[in-house]
This record gives structure tokens, sequence and C-alpha cells, in this order.
């Protein structure tokens, strides 16, 4: 099987090929056909090499795998090479892109089949698979950056998929730019670690940071620059707002973004430069404070959004905050279970959404819902899972996940685990009031909407129903010894993180104080349900239009998402707006252009002159010879 590793980015690929070639002409059940079949292969082939790495794993063999297609390009002293390296980090990330992307491709035949431009999204989806599979695939950086740099181009081409649209196409281009700036910074990244261990390749690279001292500071300025490329891929402050906007792509994208591929790669990066990280405890202090920042002020403006989607993009934000939160204090086995189940509960809960906005006849706004257990009985259900996995509630998937991540938080510094802790009760209490004000209470729509209320069809409610039994045992993964775990997610990634736990102590927390924090963080949540509950159902208190404008100072802040985006638009759109418009007028139009068509109108007008001398006169021609004729004479007594 280890030998059909160049198989799995190529299937995708193909896909992407054949759909692209024939998007016009093949009728839709093909293109679902190619589209969902091709990631579905990849998904075997992707089991098929994790049983190799796990069997290897059980006989502590050497669980990698590496594969070298060819030598890219040479320069100098330094040999770039396209090759691929498998071990257990990146063979669990392949079963979730492969995975969870395939359940989005199977929702996707549905949801999109009245789409005109249903070919044109399928081939973007197998693209998208494609990239995020070189990213996590590649032996160095080199292949990890043009698979970044993919899954960026993949997020512009889907946010913006309906581009006619000017404001989707707008959120698109913001996207974009956003991870233009981060890229800047992977990009950098690269030139240090070529110029300082002249190789890109991670065995050479880590093998040889390793040996460097604790605090070295050309691995402080790496990882630094690593950090910012982290902060725009994967949403973080201060650039997070991308994400928020990019729901004005199709529902399943928003679950492919935010589960299965591009926000998951800056923690992936992180994780696999482990040992450049843990060398660097200024850089993992930067990250644990971004990391909670973030955190805090997306749960604070989830607390307030309407439009079902923009909750949960705001939840992402907030969750993959957490997530920087482990790596910054050291939980690299935490913050990746976290991603692990993570996917599970916000791929679930975006196709959840997308399943309301389908049967709501595109509805997003909560205000008109209400009402929809009934009707949708199995999105309800799902949606019900995944909202307590979220939201810590035991013993479903995310209580482990988020409970390993605040235990090492409280063990590098109380004060992160104080505000995680009052992240997980906005987390609670934000997903709570979706599920209350989506599925509880009076039906808020129009009648139109009412006749229209039907559950999904099975290509939609299958996947649900198969992330909702992953979003409840994917705990199990790692449960921890305080409850009787035997944390074996953090056994088959220990050769991963084998440097970094030769030089960093385990935490050394009491089993009654686990105790202590894990009730605290359930007991927490199952309040701030309570207070969701009291709230929208049984006092019916549905914000009105016009609530953002008559709340409190802080209900202000909090439904005009802190005024980031007017604080963005003032400090960088607008003075670069006006810096472009300087010097469209000064320097394009009066300096360039000035120059350019003084040049063409000097020919212009010496042109017309001489045309003059064209007058077609026979007798005025003859002159002229007569005049060029003594002309050379005299020329010629001059020069005699």
């Amino acid at each position: 099987m280890k030998e059909l590793i160049w198989m799995l980015p190529l299937i995708p690929f193909a896909g992407f090929l054949i759909i692209g070639l024939g998007r016009k002409s093949f009728p839709n059940p093909l293109i679902s056909i190619i589209g969902c079949g091709t990631i579905l292969v990849t998904f075997l082939l992707s089991c098929g090499i994790f049983k190799e790495i796990y069997d290897a794993r059980q006989a502590n063999a050497d669980a990698v795998i590496y594969q070298e297609l060819f030598n890219w390009f040479s320069v100098g002293n330094f040999s770039f090479n396209l090759s691929f390296m498998i071990d257990p980090l990146s063979s669990i990330m392949l079963l979730i892109i492969t995975g969870v992307g395939f359940l989005i491709h199977l929702y996707s035949v549905c949801y999109m089949n009245h789409d005109e431009g249903f070919g044109k999204y399928f081939s973007y989806l197998n693209l998208f698979i494609f990239f995020m599979l070189l990213l996590v695939m590649g032996s160095n950086y080199l292949v990890m950056f043009i698979g970044w740099e993919g899954v960026g181009l993949c997020s512009y081409l889907l946010i913006g998929f309906w581009f006619k649209n000017s404001s989707y196409a707008k959120a698109a281009k913001k996207a974009f730019v956003m991870n233009r700036i981060g890229d800047l910074g992977f990009l950098i990244a690269m030139f240090f670690i070529l110029a300082n261990f002249g190789s890109l390749e991670f065995n050479t690279v880590f093998a040889a940071a390793g040996q460097l001292p604790m605090g070295d500071s050309m691995l402080l300025v790496i990882t630094l620059l690593l950090f910012v490329a982290a902060t725009g891929k994967s949403a973080q402050i201060p650039l997070f707002t991308w994400l928020p906007d990019a729901m004005a792509g199709p529902t399943p994208v928003s679950a492919l973004i935010h589960a299965a591929t591009m926000v998951t790669a800056g923690i992936y990066m992180i994780a696999r430069s482990n040992i450049m990280f843990t060398l660097s405890p200024i850089t993992l202090e930067v990250i644990a404070i971004v990391g909670i920042a973030t955190a805090l002020i997306a749960a604070f403006i989830a607390i307030t959004q309407n439009d079902i989607k923009k909750v949960l993009a705001y939840s992402t934000v907030s969750q993959l905050g957490y997530m920087f939160l482990g790596l910054g204090v050291g939980a690299f086995t935490g913050a990746f279970f976290h991603v692990l189940t993570h996917a599970f509960f916000k791929a679930l809960l975006f196709l959840g959404a997308g399943s309301v906005i389908h049967a709501m006849s595109n509805e997003q706004d909560m205000r008109s819902m209400g009402g929809l257990k009934k009707a949708l009985p199995i999105t309800y259900a799902t949606m019900l899972i995944g909202t307590i996995a979220i939201s810590g509630i035991p013993p479903l998937s995310g209580f482990f996940s988020k409970d390993e991540i605040l235990a090492y938080a409280f063990e590098a510094n109380p004060i992160f685990w104080v505000l995680g802790f009052l992240g997980a009760l906005c987390t609670a209490f934000y997903m709570f009031r979706l599920l209350y004000m989506t599925f509880f209470g009076k039906f808020r729509g129009t009648e139109e909407q009412r006749q229209h209320l039907h559950e999904s069809p099975w290509q939609m409610t299958l996947p649900l129903i198969i992330l909702a039994v992953l979003a409840v045992v994917g705990g199990a993964l790692n449960i921890p010894s305080a409850l009787g775990g035997g944390h074996w997610l953090a056994d088959f990634l220990s050769p991963v993180f084998a440097q970094t736990n030769a030089i960093k102590e385990p935490i050394h927390l009491s089993h009654s104080t686990e105790y202590i924090l894990m009730a605290a963080s359930a007991i927490g949540a199952l309040v701030m349900a309570f207070v969701a509950y009291s709230k929208y159902v049984k006092k019916e208190d549905i914000p009105q239009a016009g609530a953002e404008a008559q709340g409190s100072g802080l209900y202000k802040l909090s439904a005009n998402k802190l005024y980031i985006d007017e604080l963005y638009d003032t400090l960088f759109v607008k003075p670069l707006n006006g810096l472009s418009k300087l010097f469209h007028a000064f320097v394009e139009k009066a300096g360039i252009d000035g120059l350019v068509n003084g040049i063409g109108d000097l020919f212009v007008s010496s042109g017309k002159g001489i045309r003059q001398l064209q007058s077609g006169s026979v007798g005025f021609y003859i002159f002229m010879m007569v005049l060029g004729v003594v002309a050379f004479m005299l020329y010629g007594l001059l020069t005699i």
C-alpha cells in the first residue's frame, strides 16, 4: 500500500481535471459519481496507509513512510525534491481530509443539485482536497507551501463561487488578501530556514534545530514568522475577520473550510514544527496569548449574531483560538486532539445548518425560524449532539479534547484557565442559543416557508448521522488517565513529538485537581445551557430587528463585531484607497501617462508636419529635388 502514496493527491486532481473539462457537457449524476467516487477511493487508500502506520506503531517499528517522486530542481548546493512523508500525524490528517471531505461531497450532491455551476463546484472541491493532501503529505516546507497556497486559491474560488453577487466577490477578495499577508510570513520563514539549516526537508531541519539551545534567536525569528502565517490561514488575531465573511460561499464549502481543510493548516504546521516552537518559549507565550484572546473575542461576538452560519463561523474562530492556546502551553497532542474532534462536530453543525437553510428556502436569520424540530427531526437530533459536543458536556468528544487543553493551560498559568473557562461558558451559551432559536418555540417564518418545511433527503442526512456518531465517540481516542483512559492518541503520536517530549516535562496535575477542573467545565456548560433555555424558550426573548442599535453598550459591541471591520477600514482600507487615488492622479496620469502620451504626441505632431511635404504637386517635388541636388553639391564642395 505504501507504494501507492503518490496516488493520494493524484486521484482528486484527476477528478478536478475530468470534471473541469466536462463541466458543461457532463450530466449532474456523472459529475456526482466522479466527484464523490474519487474522494471515496482516496479515503479507502488513506485507511490502508493508516493501517500500515498503525501496525508499525504496534510493532514499535519506524512508523514513517517516505517517498521521493523526483528531484524538482537544484540551485547551487541546494536540492529540492518533490517528496512525501506519512507518519502518525499526517496519517490522521489524511483520514480527516478524505473522510469528512467525502461526506461533504455526498451532501453537496443534493444541496447543489439545482445550481447552474454544479460541475464547476465539484471540480473546485476536488482541487481543494488535492492541495490539502499536498500540504499534509509534503516531506519538506516547499511542498507544504505549495499546498498552503493552493488551499488559499481554492478558498478564494469557492467563497466567491457566486461571484455575480458583489458582496460575495468582496468576501472572496478579503479572504485572499488576508491570507496573502500571512503567507508572506511563511515565505520569509522558509528563506531563513534554508539559510540556516541548508535544507527545507523536515528531518534535516528538525534534527539540526534540536541541537540549538533553548531561546535561540534564529529559532525565535523563524517561529514568529511561521506563526504569522498560521494566523492568516487559521484565522487568528489580527487576521481573523475573513473567516466569518467566508460564509458567502455554499454551506458545504463552509463545512469543508472550517472542519476538514484550510483552517486546520496552521495548527498542523506548528504541530509538525513542534521542536522549533518548543525551543522558542517567547513564541509559545505569544501563541498562547493570541489564542486565548481570539477565543474570547470570537465567542463574545458569537453571542449576539442572528445569522445561523455567522454564529458557527465565529465559533470556529473561537475553537481555533483554543487550539492555539493548547499549542502555546505545550499541549501539542491536546491541540491536535481538538482539531480531530472539532472536524466531527463542526462539519456536523455546518451541514446541519445547511439542512435548515435548505428547508427554510435559503433563510439564514434565526429570528425567522423556530419550532423546526418536528419538521426536521434528524437534523434536530444530530445538531443537538453537535451542540452538546462543542459545548464540552461529557461524555461527548468536545469535553475530552477541550478539557485536555484547559488542564495544560491551568498547569502553565491559572489565568489562562480562567479565561479559557469564560470562553467555554460563552460557547455553551451561544450554541444552545442557536439550537433553541432554531428548533424550539413557535415558527416565526412566513406561511410560504412553513409550507416548504421538510427533512432533507438521505444524501444530506446520512453524513449528519455519521458525523453525529463520530462526535459522540471521538473523545474515546484520548481519554485521560484520571478517567481510566489510556491516552491512545498521545501514544500513537509520540514519535512526532519525541524531540519535544525529551526536553519538556509532562504536566503534574493530581487526579483530584483534574476532577475539579472537569467538573467546573461541565457544570458551567450545563448552567449556560439552562440560562439560554430560560431566555429563548421559556421567556421567548427573541431579539428583534434593530436590537443592535438599542441594546446596552456590551450588546452593541458584540452585535457590531467590536467594530473591528470598521477599524480595519479606517486604519488600512481607506488610507490605502486614498493613496491609490493619489498615485493614480499624480504618478500614473500626470507622470507615467504624461510621459508616454507626450512621446506619442511628439511623433504624431512631427508626422503631421512632415505629411505636408507630400502635397501631390509635381512642380513642388522637382523643386525639392533640385534643392537636394544643390545641397549635396555644397556638401561635396565643403568636404573637399
